[in-house]
């Protein structure tokens, strides 16, 4: 019999947002919230949010159909919104225990426009997931909190707010809205104060650039692969601007979390950091007190979800801060194989290797998310 092997993931998503929304939400705001409208032949999809619309062609995989007409893709969407314990079930079957859990559609606030209303929307939904998803999980989930980033004034009230209902990451997306200074710039120094005050983390999931084709930048011969691959460099950026600025070293206390973007990039990024830090000595500012590379190594975790390169990253390249991520519900995640894919990964690596990305760097950024039954 095969040792069932329990994990913490550093990545998963909500479903059901559109009817959440209608919920918690004035109708006037949720009628302007991200909403998905699949063509009649599920070929294509069309985003609508605030009155701005976006196509897109779904994967094969997501308009394939089963005996009963529903397509894959339905099917992902109808698991993932089950009910809170339907999904505790799911996580259990799997060997899943405390994950972070981000937003599906929501991840398109980001170009929400009306300061306003995205101040009173983040508001809203931050208390029901604080007590609909994070209190009644017994805190097993983690929601990533949405944090109104078109006035910093307004990012850093939600932080404090954030932090007085219990809530312990914000989502930060690796596009910022239009006409918001970039990330390396002192404008957010109130932002990470305010973050490492509260020992909040600061989840960073890839494929968040925003623009008018979301994710998609590349079309024609091997568009699926380069579209995939693009979406990892958004964090990869956003690590080496918290880095390079100084933000993280002014703040020691403040954590990262890069989700669904691989980890062996860290060692590669802190190396040329280091090289451009060293040999570019004249013209860096500010000065660190350390090098880049200790700072991303102490400071930035990451999550990855197949990568047979990832754990090597810990053992080969002294990089420790790594996650397993699951990416629950969605269709390049584990669910089905979850178990196949931890035993593939951690079977022949040391107790410590596998404990500490299954386990232990999760424990790190979440301790008060109770232990799995077995480790």
């Amino acid at each position: 019999m095969v040792t069932k092997l329990w994990a913490n993931s550093g990545d998963s998503h909500a479903t059901g947002e559109v009817e959440r929304w209608r919920e918690i939400l004035p109708s006037d705001l949720a009628e302007r919230m991200p909403r998905s409208v699949k063509d009649a032949d599920g070929e294509f999809e069309t985003v609508h949010v605030d009155g701005r619309t976006f196509r897109r062609k779904l994967p094969k995989l997501l308009t394939k159909t089963d005996k009963s007409g529903r397509t894959i893709g339905d099917l992902v969407s109808e698991r993932g919104a089950k009910s809170l314990e339907g999904r505790l079930a799911d996580l259990d079957q799997e060997g899943v225990w405390g994950e972070v859990v981000y937003a599906s559609l929501g991840l398109w606030e980001s170009l929400l426009s009306d300061r306003h209303m995205i101040r009173e929307v983040t508001r809203l939904q931050n208390e029901y997931v604080a007590s609909e998803v994070a209190e009644k999980s017994g805190h097993r989930l983690v929601p990533a909190a949405s944090v109104p980033l078109l006035d910093i004034d307004d990012a850093v009230a939600e932080v404090e707010h954030m932090a007085e209902i219990g809530l312990r990451c914000v989502s930060l997306p690796t596009g910022l809205p239009d006409g918001m200074p970039a990330l390396n710039r002192d404008d957010w120094e109130p932002l990470w104060a305010a973050c490492e005050a509260a020992g909040m983390v600061l989840g960073v999931h890839i494929g968040t650039d925003g623009g008018d084709d979301g994710p998609v930048r590349f079309r024609g011969p091997g568009g699926a692969v380069l579209n995939y691959v693009d979406t990892t460099y958004g964090g990869q950026r956003v690590a080496t601007q918290l880095v390079s600025s100084g933000a993280l070293d002014r703040h020691p206390g403040l954590r990262v979390l890069i989700s669904e973007g691989g980890a062996t990039w860290v060692p590669f990024l802190g190396d040329r950091m280091n090289e451009g830090y060293r040999q570019h000595a004249t013209f860096v500012r500010p000065v660190l007190s350390r090098l880049p590379k200790e700072i991303l190594y102490d400071q930035v975790y990451t999550s990855f979800q197949h990568d047979e390169s990832a754990p090597a990253a810990m053992w080969a390249m002294g990089y420790r801060n790594i996650l397993w991520g699951s990416d629950y519900p969605h269709i390049e995640g584990t669910f089905g194989h979850t178990q196949k894919t931890l035993h593939e990964l951690f079977d022949d690596v040391t107790p410590e290797v596998s404990h500490r990305i299954r386990i232990g760097a999760f424990r790190e950024l979440f301790p008060h998310v109770p232990s799995p039954p077995a480790e």
